[in-house]
């Protein structure tokens, strides 16, 4: 809970928008402010539908035979995420990650986050901030835990919401 505090109000909203589309059906009329944001809603409600797929093909061992049939679509979809421009640093990917595909997908959140920051669609100096907040820890991490996630925060309806965090 604390970690989700330290986020801006926009990356919070953006991660409980998302960790909400997956859990509900009206998600697009319930979190959409706007004509964009309801078609951003929309792509990423279509990508997200590869999130149970994923779940199951998390690879079990850190070898590389299974590596591409989880990696692949993993990095496609983080692409979606950072794109939105929300999602300021590896540490609220991490949380977000955690809580849309689960524990076991925590040594694999670096490489994918390294990899959808660095796709071209993603501006130079973006990236470049990007990269800037993987700490050491993060990248030198010997191991993982695979305790779930407990905190999930949710939505908060536009009436409670902070007028900044747009």
């Amino acid at each position: 809970m604390q970690e989700f505090a330290s986020f801006p109000a926009r990356t919070q909203r953006y991660i409980r928008r998302s960790i909400g589309i997956v859990r509900e059906p009206d998600a697009v009329d319930r979190y959409s402010r706007d004509p964009i944001e309801r078609v951003s809603i929309t792509v990423q409600l279509r990508n997200y539908q590869r999130l149970p797929e994923l779940r199951e093909r998390v690879p079990e061992r850190t070898g590389l035979e299974d590596v591409e049939s989880f990696m692949a679509p993993l990095v496609g979809i983080s692409a979606f995420d950072l794109s939105q421009d929300r999602l300021e640093s590896f540490q609220a990917y991490r949380f977000l990650y955690e809580r849309l595909i689960g524990a076991t997908a925590r040594p694999w959140l670096l490489g994918a986050f390294c990899a959808a920051a660095s796709l071209p669609h993603i501006p130079g100096e973006r990236r470049r901030d990007l990269f800037l907040t993987i700490t050491e820890s993060a990248a030198t991490a010997p191991g993982w835990s695979r305790r779930e996630p407990s905190f999930y925060p949710d939505w908060i309806d536009a009436d409670e919401a902070d007028p900044d965090e747009a």
